[in-house]
């Protein structure tokens, strides 16, 4: 494939009933509407035969697409006319009569209208999971005239490991179908699974009631929720590798979002500091990932309800850094805080930061102990990152000294030449009186894993030390740990930070005690300016998973089909075989 070449790429969102024929049709016509405008891959909603609404499996089996039936046949016949992909969502039953699987399926048809591959949905949301049934195998990567295809709906985007798999295993765009109310999706989860990836991200969402139309009244009024808040939220988007949303439709109405995209560009896996975020990675490390769920550690203590937290920025560099930094943090411990915060190597000027040289070792623990003092008489933590002799570290202190000592797990591009991330490392905690803490350098924090890792070690807080950051990665990333895994974030950075406290109302409306408002899992962020800012952060709501019935936002992944994230890396994928070309290749 030639890799400047570019596509146009739609995704088509609309209202979805349960009038079998109105929703073929409604499908039909979107289609034809995105070729009209030169699209050649079109994308549609989640559940795209029916609303995702039963009243027993019964219904919902008797609701379902069967391969080649009156609903698919059509859609592979209209991809075949115009000579598109056409990229659908139904419920699909398979199997034999009284043992049929249901299953919530991304299906993808080719330029010829034959299918080139189906993605059971892996991980269910709510009440799905009473009448469907979750996949029993990781989806395929599909080779297509733009490159590596993988496909994915709505609750699979809300946590990393499925977008992770399909991008390890080579796709360079991710198809995602959306049946959701939630205005998390456009603002965070869709464009993050394209930063974090380097991946295009085609999303396509519903708008229209997601609830039968004559219970709404009774349903709105029984929970206490707007009868619009009900419906879909629109904003279907297409996302380009950086994290940059290129196009996006309207919160409400029908539409059809087209961009040129560049497939090939998904190829480059670099940080604008020249590290290869895949090449990087600590498979190894990352088993507990695609391990059965285990309790963590338990923490013996009480964990806060809400506690204060503190980012320091300082300014200048070198001894008068050191000197801002301990006067700040002395007046943070002065006004409550209990976490402290300081951007990674905090008092070494721009040029040695982003240097191979080594940093004098000595002087980090000097710095240690200036930080030290500033703490006495004071029950405060303070993160911060020192140069190590034998490579870089994060240490968590108090005033009697370090309490732990966290070495960088991902090597970094930045640092290289002095700071080789070893083999042997984990992520360590420590528990404090009101919460258990982890400490994470920023390279660390690119990689989703590292927070996954504590988040399934019961961590409730983390301090994150930023170096270098790239726009997404506070922006989108570090917001977006602190929602998958429920856990409080206090972030510094040199020319960023920010305290992201885990919000009291969390998850759907069984699980809230006001009324719903749109959002499910973002958290509540204060930005860090220059200097000293403040703001609580809540242990105790990181004890809060469920974000909707039966879907645990950390024990529900799709743990048994995670084998891609702790596989050796794969070996880039070569030129694709085009089994379904376009016209005139």
């Amino acid at each position: 494939m030639d890799e400047a070449r570019t596509f146009r790429v739609a995704a088509a969102q609309f209202a979805v009933g349960r009038d079998r024929r109105a929703n073929l049709a409604a499908c039909l016509r979107m289609i034809d509407a995105a070729v009209e405008q030169g699209a050649i891959l079109v994308v549609l909603p989640e559940f795209c035969n029916h609303l995702s609404w039963y009243d027993d499996r019964q219904q919902a089996l008797a609701a379902a697409c069967r391969p080649g039936d009156d609903f698919l046949a059509p859609v592979a016949e209209r991809a075949a006319r115009h000579g598109v992909y056409v990229k659908i969502h139904v419920t699909l039953a398979s199997g034999v009569p009284g043992a049929e699987r249901i299953t919530a399926a991304s299906m993808l048809y080719g330029p010829d209208g034959a299918l080139t591959g189906t993605a059971e949905k892996q991980v269910l949301m709510g009440s799905e999971n009473d009448h469907l049934d979750p996949a029993i195998e990781a989806g395929p990567v599909i080779a297509t005239a733009l490159g590596p295809v993988g496909l994915y709906s709505c609750m699979e985007g809300v946590i990393q490991e499925v977008c992770r798999g399909l991008a390890l295993r080579g796709a360079h765009l991710l198809l995602n179908s959306l049946n959701s109310f939630a205005l998390d999706e456009a603002a965070l989860h869709i464009p993050v699974r394209a930063a974090e990836n380097r991946v295009w991200v085609i999303a396509a969402n519903k708008v229209g009631p997601l609830l039968p139309a004559d219970r709404i009244g009774a349903i709105s009024a029984a929970m206490g929720v707007p009868p619009e808040a009900l419906d879909g939220a629109g904003e279907s988007q297409i996302v380009a590798p950086d994290g940059t949303v290129v196009a996006k439709g309207p919160r409400r109405g029908e539409a059809v979002v087209v961009a040129d995209i560049r497939p090939a560009a998904a190829a480059d896996k670099r940080r604008t500091d020249g590290t290869d975020v895949f090449a990087v990675r600590r498979p190894a490390l990352y088993l507990p990932i695609a391990s059965p769920p285990a309790p963590a550690p338990t923490f013996t203590g009480t964990r806060a309800e809400q506690v204060g937290a503190a980012v320091v920025r300082p300014s200048g560099h070198g001894p008068a850094a050191v000197a801002d930094a301990a006067r700040l943090a002395r007046r943070a411990a002065g006004r409550g805080a209990v976490l402290i915060v300081l951007p990674e190597l905090f008092w070494h000027p721009s040029g040695v930061r982003t240097s191979p040289r080594r940093p004098d070792t000595e002087e980090g623990q000097a710095v240690l102990l200036a930080l030290r003092a500033a703490l006495e008489g004071s029950p405060a933590y303070l993160a911060c990152t020192i140069p190590l002799p034998d490579g870089h570290g994060a240490v968590l202190l108090d005033r009697d000294g370090p309490v732990l000592t966290q070495r960088q797990l991902h090597e970094s591009r930045r640092h290289d030449g002095w700071a080789r991330a070893g083999e042997a490392e984990a992520l360590l905690t420590h528990d404090t009186p009101w919460g258990r803490v982890a400490v994470v350098l920023g390279d660390d924090a690119a990689q989703p894993e590292t927070l996954r890792l504590a988040a399934l070690m019961g961590v409730d807080t983390a301090a994150v030390c930023l170096g270098t950051a790239e726009p997404w990665e506070t922006a989108l990333g570090l917001p977006e740990r602190a929602a998958e895994n429920r856990i409080n974030l206090v972030t510094a950075g040199h020319d960023a930070g920010a305290i992201h406290a885990l919000p009291v109302e969390f998850g759907l409306w069984r699980s809230r005690e006001s009324p719903f408002d749109g959002t499910i899992s973002t958290p509540a962020t204060t930005a860090a300016g220059p200097g000293l800012t403040l703001a609580p952060v809540r242990p105790r709501q990181a004890e809060r998973r469920l974000v909707s019935r039966g879907t645990d936002l950390v024990d529900g992944r799709p743990w048994k089909l995670a084998n891609a994230l702790v596989s050796p890396r794969p070996p880039a994928p070569g030129p694709s075989p085009v089994p379904h070309p376009l016209p005139g290749q």
